[in-house]
């Protein structure tokens, strides 16, 4: 298998949107920026603890309910418990609904999916023109090879 390259990457063309499908993405889903940043960090590094999470969060802006929040909502799941005796502390993993909203960024930056419009009957600017930028990248047909 050949090593990927950084121009490999460029070619790709998988930061272009990025803001766009980012913030679409936090619109849709109730997420704030940071949020979702850490998510991707949390889902690529798989299984962690909650030390794992704080070390995630030191790039991001202070939340001190972030962890409460996103065990909440449904965003990180335990994945083992702990027994007090030989599992000292729980394990935690993101959930299906995070891993699937990953893998739909992934496929909209790399084209196979489109992006969807926002519906919402009561309409603010931001959400007219973040309307009028998913329409821009939708009509983008050089987002893929």
């Amino acid at each position: 298998m050949r090593k990927l390259t950084s121009s490999d990457l460029k070619n790709l063309n998988l930061l272009k949107h990025y803001r766009i499908i980012r913030k679409w993405a936090c619109k849709t889903c109730n997420l704030n920026d940071g949020d979702l940043e850490l998510l991707i960090y949390l889902d690529a590094i798989d299984l962690f603890t909650k030390q794992d999470f704080k070390n995630g969060t030191y790039s991001y802006s202070w939340d001190n309910r972030r962890w409460n929040r996103l065990l909440k909502e449904g965003w990180i799941v335990v994945w083992r418990k702990r027994n007090r005796t030989t599992q000292k502390y729980n394990i935690y993993k993101v959930s299906l609904k995070c891993k699937q909203l990953i893998s739909r960024m992934y496929r909209i930056m790399l084209g196979e999916e489109e992006l969807p419009l926002l519906k919402n009957k009561t309409k603010t600017y931001s959400d007219k023109v973040l309307n009028h930028s998913i329409l821009y990248v939708n009509k983008d047909n050089k987002r893929w090879l």
